[in-house]
């Protein structure tokens, strides 16, 4: 595996200092292994981070792509990811909880031209008449049940995998002064991964994963993204 590959994977799940109610939460969050997975450094560096205050006006959530036509069945879209549905109350929890910390929400979204012009090449024969998946101001774009953008948060239409990628969430997140990331959604090894790498290359401090919060086609593929690949690299690299 390249050297720039490793170093980006052992910097996936680099945690907030967490209060003692949302350290609670994301412990129920983690998958194994330690639960708080720092940036390195000496133990009693790791431990006077977890102590820390955190700061919450410095941190975002990037809910991405919980819409309708990748978690929802009854939409058959061929755009579903058939681990979504069952994430939709973690996810809406996990907003609950960043609400009530003053963290800052980004909803990430796919919004697509109806001739599927602005779509990957891999994706365009989706497209005809007018329809395909997530376009815009259609019923497949929409938000899943239960989750709703409230006022003060910001909304982000993306077109590829990356959130960053030719979006303004930098500008957007750098200019409200965010310095750490929370992220959940899907798809696992797609827009959760790439988002994940990217922003670890635009020197945002602390990215954490909600690993219930996240989904992917099959479970095998969703566990194995952390489990054997990810988390395995970010153990042996840290040195945990």
């Amino acid at each position: 595996m390249p050297s720039h590959l490793a170093l980006l994977s052992c910097l996936l799940v680099l945690l907030l200092s967490l209060d003692k109610f949302l350290l609670h939460y994301l412990k129920k969050r983690l998958f194994s292994g330690p639960r708080i997975i720092p940036s390195g450094g000496a133990s009693k560096s790791r431990r006077s981070s977890m102590a820390a205050a955190p700061k919450w006006s410095e941190t975002a959530m990037l809910v991405i792509d919980m819409q309708k036509d990748f978690v929802d069945p009854a939409m058959r879209s061929p755009m579903l990811v058939a681990g979504g549905e069952a994430v939709v109350p973690a996810v809406a929890e996990a907003v609950a909880v960043a609400r009530e910390r003053g963290i800052f929400l980004v909803w990430v979204v796919r919004e697509h031209d109806p001739s599927g012009r602005d779509v990957e090449l891999f994706r365009r024969h989706h497209y005809s008449g007018g329809k395909g998946p997530t376009v815009k101001g259609l019923k497949g774009a929409e938000l899943a049940d239960g989750l709703i953008i409230k006022e003060g948060e910001y909304k982000l239409v993306k077109t590829r995998f990356s959130a960053f990628f030719a979006t303004p969430l930098d500008s957007v997140l750098k200019t409200a002064g965010i310095k750490n990331l929370v992220i959940v959604g899907v798809q696992t090894p797609n827009c959760i991964r790439q988002t994940v790498f990217d922003a670890v290359a635009l020197d945002y401090d602390k990215i954490t994963v909600l690993i219930d919060a996240t989904a992917a086609a099959r479970p095998d593929i969703h566990l194995c993204e952390y489990t054997c690949f990810h988390i395995k690299t970010i153990f042996l690299l840290l040195e945990i």
